[in-house]
C-alpha cells in the first residue's frame, strides 16, 4: 500500500474511530460514522456523525474532527481514516474531502476500501487557502 509507513498504526486508528462511531447520533439515517486521524505532533483526533431533525444541517463525523483538532491545538492532519457502522473504512464525502484538505493537504493519507491513498488522488486538482493568497 503506498504511503502505508511502518510507524503508522492503522489498526489502532481504526479502533478509534469505531469507538468515536460507537457514539454517533444517528436516529434518522441510522448511519452512524466514525473518523480518526493522526495530527502531525502525535496526538490522535477523533470525531462521530451528529444528526438533526431537519437533516439538512447534520453534522459529518469530519467536522467533530476538525474541531477536536483545533480545540486540543491544531496542527496537520497526517493520516485519516473513517468507518461504518460495521467498522468497515468508508470514503469520505465530497464535502468532508475539502474540509480535510483544508487540515491536512494533498499529502493526508487516507485509509480507503482500496488501500491508502493520499488526499491528492480522492480531491484531485483541490481548491485550497494558497488559492486566497494569490
Amino acid at each position: 500500500m503506498t504511503g502505508a509507513g511502518p510507524d503508522v498504526d492503522w489498526d489502532k486508528l481504526r479502533a478509534v474511530a469505531r469507538d468515536a462511531m460507537s457514539r454517533a447520533y444517528a436516529p434518522y439515517s441510522g448511519y452512524p460514522v466514525g473518523v480518526a486521524a493522526l495530527v502531525d505532533d502525535g496526538r490522535i483526533v477523533s470525531g462521530c456523525n451528529v444528526e438533526n431533525a431537519s437533516y439538512g444541517i447534520g453534522l459529518c463525523a469530519e467536522c467533530g474532527l476538525v474541531s477536536e483538532l483545533h480545540n486540543t491545538g491544531g496542527g496537520r492532519l497526517t493520516h485519516f481514516t473513517c468507518v461504518d457502522r460495521d467498522g468497515d473504512p468508508l470514503v469520505p464525502c465530497g464535502r468532508c474531502r475539502q474540509l480535510l484538505y483544508e487540515f491536512g493537504g494533498p499529502d493526508l493519507l487516507l485509509e480507503t476500501p482500496a488501500g491508502i491513498l493520499p488526499l491528492s488522488e480522492m480531491l484531485p486538482q483541490a481548491f485550497g487557502p494558497d488559492h486566497l493568497s494569490k
